[in-house]
């Protein structure tokens, strides 16, 4: 029993004519007679009544006739469905991405992914690192942007870029007039960070310790744009990724110092489902978020 034999089935319930059928299906006329006796075989009725008046249909013929229609009519929509989506199976992209990245990059990825991919919708979901590996692992969502190491079995993914951070001083700060600092400059200084929960928070503490710096106590940013504002106000220092740091001094209220040292940084990757069949897409979607990325911070190309 296969599709076609459906299709024979209802032309020849409307057509009451196995050679106009046959003309319908682009089918011989013994093909398409072969097939019907084949598919009452099949089912163990009698579908068409042959008379000197013509075909008629058995009550069997009518309820599967009936049957066949529903079967087809749900054939064309999945081959309808199946054509919106991409040679992987996919027309929608649920990227998500961890809030001390996504306002400073997604603005600057969508349009590209839109350009590269026309017929394709992307949803965004903003989340902490942690949250976004479970989801993804759930298949909630489809890749994520995510800080390295990311050690999981069960996804997959590639390095994008390496995005070193800086201090960000109050420009009247006595460190602001200075091009690069060493990582000594640290040393006593005490640093707004983020609350609970941020992958960067934990970096930033580790650097804290490994170079003699101290937690401002009283105060935790829940957003990178909060510890900015921070320190324009003069409240202290912190340290930012370098993405955050772009265009945020244009009120000459800020500076954003480079560090001479090794660890300040992080590593951005992509990553997806290993049981996933969109390898493909992702590759291509790696290739313009690091071109983004070379575009925005050129001397990490």
């Amino acid at each position: 029993m296969n599709l076609r034999e459906f299709e024979y089935l209802v032309a020849l319930a409307e057509q009451r004519n196995f050679h106009r059928a046959a003309e319908i299906c682009n089918a011989s006329q013994p093909t398409l007679s072969a097939q019907i006796r084949k598919l009452e075989d099949e089912l163990g009725v009698t579908l068409f009544e042959r008379s000197s008046r013509g075909l008629i249909l058995t009550q069997a013929g009518e309820a599967a006739v009936r049957r066949a229609r529903i079967i087809l009519h749900e054939v064309t929509q999945l081959r309808d469905e199946a054509a919106g989506h991409c040679a992987d199976g996919t027309r929608r992209l649920h990227l998500g991405v961890f809030p001390t990245l996504g306002p400073y990059l997604l603005p600057h990825i969508v349009p590209q992914f839109m350009r590269h991919f026309p017929s394709m919708e992307i949803l965004l979901t903003e989340e902490k690192s942690t949250i976004l590996l479970q989801r993804l692992i759930d298949g909630q969502i489809d890749a994520a942007l995510l800080a390295l190491p990311v050690e999981d079995p069960q996804v997959t993914g590639q390095k994008l870029f390496c995005e070193p951070f800086h201090l960000a001083v109050p420009s009247g700060h006595v460190l602001a007039g200075q091009d690069r600092l060493s990582a000594d400059a640290l040393s006593g200084q005490r640093l707004m960070l983020l609350e609970e929960g941020h992958c960067l928070r934990d970096q930033a503490l580790t650097l804290c310790r490994r170079y003699g710096a101290h937690e401002y106590d009283g105060f935790r940013g829940t957003s990178l744009e909060t510890l900015r504002q921070m320190v324009v106000a003069g409240m202290g220092l912190t340290l930012l990724p370098q993405l955050a740091c772009i265009g945020a001094n244009a009120q000459n209220h800020i500076a954003f110092l480079p560090l001479e040292a090794d660890g300040f940084q992080r590593n951005i990757g992509l990553y997806w489902r290993r049981s996933s069949n969109s390898g493909e897409l992702m590759e291509k979607l790696s290739l313009i978020i690091a071109g983004v990325v070379a575009e925005l911070m050129p001397q990490q190309g």
